[in-house]
């Protein structure tokens, strides 16, 4: 992956490829490439189908979705990590701790997005820019109660329990998009 957003998930079956594909859907007008990795993953399975019913939601074909186990290099080749829970957070930077200061929950980034001021020197690179005024809004904020960050995970639930999960997403991820456009 080369400098975009890196959704990591347990199994980069459910959370993050759903996270991939509306943050596709979601960022297209902003040219910023978007991948998924899994802490645990097994290379190339499917995505399960209740997320894949969600993928396809956006527009686009998921059906030539393969998992990938999360490796260095992943990391360090994106310039923000969005990972389900605070415990990939901390997987992410034990593997690559480089990436400490670009690594959030999705859920904790799109609170930080929302409240951070818009970049306003970026020299094209918008997305560095959102990350780097996301992490200053850091220093503003009260923190959020652990489990606050964390994005459940949908599997063994119910379709309703996927759409739910994807609307937590969709949610934090508008507030990048927000954060991008103010930036533009």
């Amino acid at each position: 992956m080369d400098a975009g957003v890196l959704f990591v998930c347990h199994a980069n079956m459910c959370r993050s490829p759903m996270a991939e594909f509306i943050a596709r859907r979601l960022l297209a007008d902003h040219s910023v490439p978007v991948a998924s990795a899994g802490t645990n993953a097994l290379d190339g399975r499917p995505m399960h189908p209740y997320a894949a019913e969600v993928a396809a939601g956006t527009g686009a074909d998921p059906t030539g979705f393969r998992t990938r186990e999360l490796r260095p290099e992943h990391l360090t080749g994106a310039t923000l990590v969005l990972t389900a829970t605070r415990r990939q957070r901390s997987h992410c930077t034990a593997l690559a701790p480089t990436v400490l200061h670009r690594t959030f929950t999705v859920r904790q980034f799109g609170r930080l997005a929302a409240a951070a001021e818009a970049p306003k020197d970026h020299d094209g690179a918008v997305l560095r820019a959102a990350v780097e005024a996301a992490a200053r809004a850091r220093g503003r904020l009260q923190p959020a109660p652990g489990e606050a960050d964390d994005l459940r995970d949908p599997i063994g639930g119910s379709p309703a329990d996927f759409r739910r999960c994807a609307e937590e997403i969709e949610r934090s991820i508008g507030a990048l998009v927000a954060l991008i456009a103010a930036a533009g």
